[in-house]
């Protein structure tokens, strides 16, 4: 084997780093391609939380790879749909993290009115199918509304000519919020002038209106497309206020004429829809005023000749109490002889009942009564002698059903003390059974020291005195003495010395 091996043809080429690879071809990428214009379809659009917006262009046999940063997406005139036919205009550049190139997008535009329109009616349908166009949905304009609020920009020639317009008809307070009307901020300002009105509170600050212009001049398909955006859509059609749409001229259609409860073909006509023109209201009131006072000279007139005809077809006040004060002298003069002979007639009555009454009737009228009387109190006697009878007989039975439960509540008490006399001598048993006495009686003591029982030998050393238990006693101990051994008696002294 020799000592240097041979290299392969070809070793001596330079080797590149992944990333100086990576990096040379970011580097033509980008200087071949620094800015172009891509046509061709749109497809998978993704809208993560960062704010950034990925999507797919492609034609019948590729596709590239696009993305539309943050600040550069806030600024697109047309937003990204999925099936739309655009052209994107940006920088081609390389992501070396998964090896692929991708254009960055700074502007989108559709490939043509042909595109856009299709977008267009596509986005109305869909609005249409949910129901925000209904009729059935749209508010009554009211006839002279006090607050206007108009939304549309400030420094155009639209609220000029519609606060000429109210000025001239009649004068009414107007609220403008100023918003953009054209660009990639027109939509989301219109959105949040709409709901911000109708946010506005009852009796607060700031008055709310009762009725609201969205308001611009005429212009491109793609000027007024703001005003086709689906959130500006959607606040209209959520509107509390009444809305009245003048975007744009006669000719000018838009999304939100749809949604809004009155569209009216020109800013000017929209000023004209909302008010009124109060020199024609004066001159119909006073036209109304004047037949009121007309009719109501009429009326009176009728009235008064209608009285007039009536009072000649009643007589004089005199002639027709006339004969009614004939009649009541008339009456008065014949009542006091009526009343004499009524009571002549009365008293001659009254005699001939007198005369035909004696002592006797009278006899036989209060003897017949007594015997009614007599009658009566003798069948009433054994009438209450049956009652009282029959109120003995009921006593005496809820007499005798007291008794028995008397007897039965006696009984019934004393089994039940029988019964718990039973238990309590029982647990008394148990007692006595599971008690320590019945240990010490097997031949076991309890040592106590101090009042407590001493379960320890340290404890029973350090105690001051001791005291045992047994079956049949306590006795007294003292801590720590033992029992020292008796001596025998057979040992010898043991004071005698040891020999060593």
């Amino acid at each position: 084997m020799d000592i240097f091996e041979e290299t392969g043809p070809g070793a001596n080429a330079h080797e590149f780093t992944v990333s100086e690879i990576s990096g040379a071809v970011k580097r033509v990428i980008e200087g071949e391609f620094g800015h172009v214009r891509v046509r061709g379809e749109i497809g998978r659009v993704s809208r993560p939380a960062s704010g950034h917006i990925y999507f797919d262009l492609k034609d019948d046999r590729s596709v590239i790879a696009a993305v539309s940063w943050k600040g550069q997406a806030v600024r697109l005139s047309v937003r990204p749909e999925e099936g739309m036919e655009i052209i994107a205009t940006g920088r081609l550049t390389t992501f070396p993290g998964q090896s692929k190139y991708q254009l960055i997008v700074e502007d989108i535009a559709p490939a043509g009115m042909g595109a856009l329109m299709l977008m267009l009616e596509k986005r109305r349908a869909a609005l249409a199918a949910e129901g925000l166009f209904a009729e059935a949905r749209k508010q009554a304009i009211p006839y002279l509304p006090e607050v206007i609020g108009v939304v549309t920009s400030p420094s155009g020639a639209v609220i000029r000519d519609i606060l000429h317009r109210l000025r001239d008809r009649f004068p009414r307070r107007v609220l403008i919020w100023p918003v953009a009307v054209q660009g990639e901020k027109c939509a989301p300002e219109v959105a949040a002038a709409i709901r911000g009105f109708n946010a506005l509170p009852e009796g607060g600050p700031i008055p709310r209106p009762d009725l609201l212009i969205v308001a611009r001049g005429g212009g491109s398909l793609e000027d007024l497309w703001g005003f086709n955006e689906e959130i500006v859509v959607r606040a209209a059609a959520e509107s509390a206020i009444p809305l009245i749409s003048a975007v744009g001229h006669e000719t000018d259609t838009t999304l939100i004429d749809h949604a809004a409860d009155r569209r009216a073909p020109t800013p000017t006509a929209a000023a004209e829809i909302a008010v009124p023109v109060r020199i024609d209201l004066l001159a119909w009131t006073g036209e109304q005023g004047a037949r009121l006072a007309r009719a109501i000279a009429q009326r009176t007139d009728t009235r008064r000749q209608r009285l007039t005809d009536l009072a000649r077809a009643l007589g004089r006040p005199e002639t027709l109490l006339d004969p009614a004060r004939q009649r009541y002298d008339l009456w008065s003069d014949r009542l006091g002889p009526a009343l004499h002979a009524a009571a002549t007639r009365k008293r001659a009555g009254f005699n001939t009942v007198a005369g035909r009454l004696h002592p006797g009737l009278l006899t036989g009228f209060i003897a017949r009564e007594r015997r009614f009387l007599k009658d009566r109190a003798d069948r009433l006697a054994p009438a209450v002698a049956r009652l009282a009878r029959d109120a003995v007989r009921e006593n005496a039975r809820r007499r005798a059903d007291l008794d028995r439960i008397a007897a039965r509540l006696a009984a019934a008490q004393a089994t039940r003390f029988a019964t718990l006399a039973d238990r309590l001598a029982s647990l008394d048993r148990t007692r006595q059974t599971l008690g320590y006495t019945e240990t010490l009686k097997r031949g076991y003591a309890v040592v106590r020291a101090d009042g407590a029982v001493v379960t320890t030998k340290a404890a029973a050393e350090t105690a001051a005195a001791l005291e045992i238990e047994f079956h049949d006693g306590r006795v007294p101990a003292l801590p720590g003495t033992t029992a020292k051994p008796k001596r025998a008696k057979s040992d010898p002294p043991t004071d005698q010395g040891s020999l060593f």
